[in-house]
């Protein structure tokens, strides 16, 4: 039985920021780590790892020259809380924090190779 070679629709990138990889198409928001830009701004995600744009795929060797995707700011903000407790028995230790990850949330506007 032979598998049907599956052709994506729409163009997409892979982009490495704040130590994740996302794989972004125009019109997607995301979630990254906290950037210092003013909402509203458009920025430049440089670090693009693969292309697919027209059905033609370019892989980086690590990154595809020339390539950038362009993303807009939509806001800023706190992700869920994370509970933190230190314990150590027989001695009554114990810690309990939280912690909020803070985050800022993007939307993809365009992918320039």
């Amino acid at each position: 039985m032979t598998v049907p070679y599956l052709v994506m629709a729409s163009d997409y990138a892979v982009v490495s920021t704040g130590g994740k990889q996302y794989r972004v198409r125009p019109g997607d928001s995301i979630d990254i780590e906290k950037i210092d830009r003013p909402e509203g701004d458009a920025f430049s995600l440089g670090d693009v790892l693969l292309t697919c744009v027209d059905g033609k795929v370019r892989t980086g060797t690590p990154l595809v020259a020339g390539a950038q995707v362009i993303a807009k700011v939509e806001s800023h903000g706190l992700g869920k809380k994370k509970t933190v407790f230190k314990y150590k028995n027989k001695i009554r230790y114990r810690r309990k924090r939280g912690h909020r990850q803070p985050f800022t949330r993007v939307t993809v506007s365009d992918i320039e190779v």
